[in-house]
C-alpha cells in the first residue's frame, strides 16, 4: 500500500517501559510479556496482542494510521 505521510514506527522490548519511552512514535509494539505485546499509539495502549500475531496486528496499525493520514509528516 502506498503510504503518503512518514510514519514513525518503535518496535520495543519492555512493556511496562516501552510505550512510555516511546511516545513519540505514531504506532509501535512493545513485548517482552510472556508471548504476548502491547500495540500502542502515540504512547498509549490500543491492544494486546499474542506472539504469533505481533507483525500482522502492527502492519494493520500502520496500514490504519496511512489511510488516516495521521502520520508524523
Amino acid at each position: 500500500k502506498e503510504i503518503r505521510k512518514p510514519i514513525k514506527v518503535a518496535v520495543m522490548g519492555c512493556v511496562v517501559n516501552g510505550p512510555g519511552e516511546a511516545k513519540d512514535a505514531d504506532v509501535g509494539i512493545a513485548c517482552g510479556n510472556k508471548g504476548r505485546g502491547a500495540i500502542f499509539r502515540k504512547g498509549r495502549v490500543v491492544k494486546t496482542v499474542t506472539e504469533e500475531n505481533f507483525l500482522e496486528a502492527l502492519k494493520a496499525e500502520i496500514d490504519s494510521l496511512s489511510l488516516d493520514g495521521r502520520g508524523s509528516g
